[in-house]
């Protein structure tokens, strides 16, 4: 098929993501077709240098994996599929390995999507409080700048206004508290000067809501797509003493940190925390199949084994490509290419020197107001002035990230995500970048800065 006749049926069929199509009456949609390494190619034959981990920090271990491919080849001539209500030997090996990186954390529960995996999540929750005092500790905090998905119940969790804007109403029971961004801190505050009011809020929101109504609460590691707010060191140990003394479940939201992307295993375990609820998918097989996983404490699994005799007592939930064989496959084989290819250290080192290159931009350019991020994961947010921080406009952002894009390299920023804050520009190149491609990439913001 030609380059023209896949555009044209790409043009008249197919419904993008995050897209608005009327560009496309003028314009034509980047189509790709290959990728290898670090860069992907489009249908005209263009090659890009991706940044992004194929656009929403998933392809961890680059493009063009033979092994990754032949695992799953391999896999799925054996059984492709089969319900989840049953077993199978990859979702049985890759169970065991990930539950020995997280310490504390023992069952593992497969479905196929972070929003999937939220919402089971959520069901856990919701189906406990009915075990214990008839729903009434049914309530889950979430946090003002995170987003947990793209259903309605995890829209419902989700922090970010552009993102839900008219798609409620939503799910009940679910409850907002500040973000924990030092930058724009929601208290006027200035970290070493501050009681961490952004953590010690929880207990004034579980007090407010009532605490035998509040069951959990949801927190990305590092708020991801919401503009990578790393939390200061005291925050998660807070919030885990919040949420022993008044009973609530912590769920950590892994979906974009997790298998590596912080230079740890998962983002939590840069921080002295002890999660019960963790959720996690995207780089877990490095984008070659769909999978995501539920992983909770034996503690939260025996609630579901208490009544034996009550029909209802068992978590009746079911996902239908939770079933299928090649993401435990798949996510297994990532995991033991990041052991042997030593891929957590490339993350640390590499993206030390991102940061410090990003540090520099920022010494030269007013516009950058701040660097921040964690491993191969770092944002910088733009302003139009540097004392007043005011954000500059989105289209800024945009016309930096499109200004790369001509120039054949791919950058995130935050998209649509708030009214005023779409402005930060988002890295996450995939765990085999190195410092040369770390160049390049920086080369390509730095001429793209001059010109905004």
């Amino acid at each position: 098929m030609s380059e023209s006749t896949i555009i044209q049926n790409d043009k008249k069929h197919v419904w993008h993501h995050l897209t608005q199509h009327k560009a496309f009456e003028s314009s034509d949609p980047l189509v790709v077709s290959k990728g290898k390494g670090m860069y992907v190619t489009d249908t005209k034959g263009d090659e890009y240098l991706d940044a992004t981990s194929g656009g929403v920090w998933t392809v961890n271990l680059g493009y063009g994996r033979d092994e990754m491919v032949d695992t799953i080849s391999n896999q799925l001539s054996k059984i492709p599929y089969f319900a989840g209500s049953v077993g199978n030997e990859p979702a049985a090996k890759y169970a065991k390995e990930l539950t020995s990186i997280m310490p504390g954390l023992d069952r593992v529960y497969y479905s196929n999507s972070g929003s999937e995996a939220n919402e089971k999540g959520y069901k856990m929750v919701r189906q406990i409080a009915h075990f214990q005092n008839e729903g009434k500790k049914h309530k889950i905090i979430y946090r003002d700048r995170d987003y947990h998905g793209t259903t309605i119940g995890a829209m419902s969790s989700s922090g970010q206004i552009q993102r839900t804007k008219q798609y409620g109403p939503f799910a009940p029971g679910f409850v907002e508290m500040p973000n924990c961004c030092c930058y724009r801190c929601p208290f006027g505050k200035k970290y070493g000067e501050c009681n961490i009011e952004c953590a010690h809020a929880l207990e004034d929101v579980i007090k407010k809501e009532g605490a035998d109504n509040v069951g959990s609460v949801v927190l990305e590691s590092i708020t991801a797509g919401g503009g990578v707010i790393t939390p200061v060191p005291e925050y998660f140990p807070i919030i885990e003493s919040i949420c022993r003394k008044y009973d609530v479940l912590l769920h950590i939201d892994e979906v974009v940190c997790g298998l590596g992307r912080t230079g740890k295993w998962f983002g939590y375990q840069n921080y002295d925390v002890q999660p019960d609820i963790v959720t996690t998918a995207k780089g877990l097989a490095a984008g070659y199949a769909a999978i995501s996983v539920t992983v909770t404490t034996d503690k939260v699994f025996e609630a579901f084994k208490e009544d034996s005799s009550n029909p209802d007592s068992y978590f009746r939930d079911i996902s239908t490509f939770g079933g299928c064989t090649a993401g435990p496959a798949a996510a297994l084989e990532t995991l033991n290419i990041i052991k042997r290819d030593k891929l957590l250290e490339n993350v640390n080192t590499v993206g030390n020197y991102l940061k410090s290159k990003l540090h520099e931009l920022e010494e030269k350019h007013q516009i950058i107001g701040e660097v921040r991020g964690k491993g191969l994961f770092c944002g910088v947010e733009l302003v139009k002035d540097r004392q007043t921080r005011e954000p500059v406009d989105e289209t800024v952002a945009m016309s930096i990230v499109g200004h790369c894009l001509k120039n054949k390299v791919m950058i995130g920023r935050t998209n649509r995500c708030f009214e005023h804050n779409n402005n930060v520009l988002l890295f996450s190149p995939a765990f085999i970048c190195t410092k040369n491609e770390v160049d390049l990439i920086v080369e390509a913001v730095d001429n793209a800065l001059e010109v905004n």
